[in-house]
């Protein structure tokens, strides 16, 4: 399966560098409705994403999860050998606002630990080691989109 992943994976990425390039340069969707374009985006840097942790090895248990209530959707739960990883992907097309990563702030982090706590204890029997980790998906001119792991982002205070 890694092989499949890692096939998956990097076709993705050509796709995404040759839309690049016919687009002229335009950021994903960028002739179409504002609206549109930036959800566009976000499930295209989601799926780049979901591959990346593949071809990475890890084994992806649930994707966009809705927990409900104040727990909110988990984008991606991922085994990552005996640690289960919760992933949050953010995806940017500018550097207007910084790297995709600062956009999780304080509040949507405490939002994805209540949800992860949520899911383990709906999902799980015993409590296993875990992290949270944050998928930066960043658009670039040249290169189409570019996917970077940032295992263990932040902490849980609870």
């Amino acid at each position: 399966m890694s092989f499949y992943a890692r096939w998956i994976y990097r076709g993705l990425l050509w796709k995404e560098k040759q839309r690049a390039r016919a687009a002229g340069g335009l950021p994903p969707g960028g002739g179409g409705k504002a609206e549109n374009s930036h959800l566009e985006t976000g499930r295209r840097g989601e799926a780049l994403a979901y591959w990346h942790l593949r071809q990475a090895g890890y084994r992806v248990v649930a994707r966009n999860r809705r927990l409900g209530g104040s727990a909110g959707e988990l984008d991606l739960i991922a085994w990552d050998g005996r640690i289960l990883a919760f992933a949050e992907v953010k995806t940017r097309t500018s550097a207007a606002a910084g790297p995709p990563e600062a956009a999780l702030k304080r509040e949507q982090q405490r939002r994805i630990i209540r949800g992860a706590h949520k899911y383990m204890r709906q999902h799980l029997k015993a409590q296993p080691s875990y992290r949270f980790d944050v998928i930066s998906v960043f658009w670039t001119r040249e290169n189409g989109f570019q996917v970077r792991l940032i295992k263990d982002a932040y902490k849980d205070r609870a």
